[in-house]
């Protein structure tokens, strides 16, 4: 379901199939499943398929697509028909990012199902959790694992910041304070979102979720049965 609800799966026949199991068959033998998948969350969305062994296909997207959010449920659109002929069940590793359900009329057209939530951050922190943080400091700009490492090339040049710098403070006035949702904490990382805070100019606050409450979604879209 659209709404994240579990869901069993629907075969390239038309039929229901029992789902991934953890080592990838299922009680009617051997499946094969793709996942769909915004290139921010690809990477998460292999490590966690290759911890809990899931044998599946994943096709990201040009996370880039996120700056013309328009653009994204045709994409989608068109990999799900690819894949289609292919195996026999497929899922989305997508929130709404801003289609404003247009990715749903996608996701209903092939029977299958996204990730629930409005953007990714609801999706590593929970909605009621990114609530509390906006309801607590509005001005919050959020910052995941994928933006802190991407910074300079997917918000400052792709806002045209490298080449008008003098903008910063139109784009970001608003804003009180940067909060990076940490997915895999390191130093490496840490120094990168401080990087980033600097640059914007907007003291740094660090949340570690982890990946877990994707990996719960990822289990119920592809029917994980253990």
């Amino acid at each position: 379901m659209s709404d994240g609800s579990k869901s069993t799966g629907v075969m390239s026949d038309g039929s229901k199939s029992t789902g991934v199991m953890s080592d990838g068959s299922t009680s009617s033998g051997v499946m094969s499943a793709a996942v769909v998948a915004c290139g921010a969350l690809a990477g998460h969305v292999h490590e966690i398929a290759a911890r809990r062994s899931w044998d599946i296909h994943v096709e990201p997207i040009n996370p880039l697509l996120h700056n013309r959010p328009e653009g994204i449920a045709p994409e989608v659109d068109r990999l799900l028909t690819q894949l289609r002929p292919s195996y026999d069940q497929l899922a989305v590793a997508y929130a709404d990012c801003g289609t404003y359900g247009a990715l749903d009329v996608v996701c209903e057209s092939h029977s299958v199902s996204r990730l629930a939530g409005d953007h990714c951050y609801d999706v590593f922190a929970t909605a009621e959790k990114m609530k509390a943080e906006f309801d607590k400091v509005p001005g919050t700009y959020v910052l995941t694992d994928y933006l802190v490492k991407t910074f300079r090339r997917s918000v400052m040049n792709e806002m045209g910041l490298d080449r008008y710098p003098e903008l910063r403070d139109d784009y970001f006035h608003a804003y009180e304070r940067i909060v990076w949702l940490s997915q895999n904490q390191s130093p490496e990382l840490e120094e990168a979102a401080r990087d980033a805070a600097q640059l914007i100019d907007l003291p740094l606050e660090i949340i570690h979720v982890g990946d877990v409450h994707l990996e719960e979604q990822l289990a119920m879209l592809l029917g994980v049965t253990e």
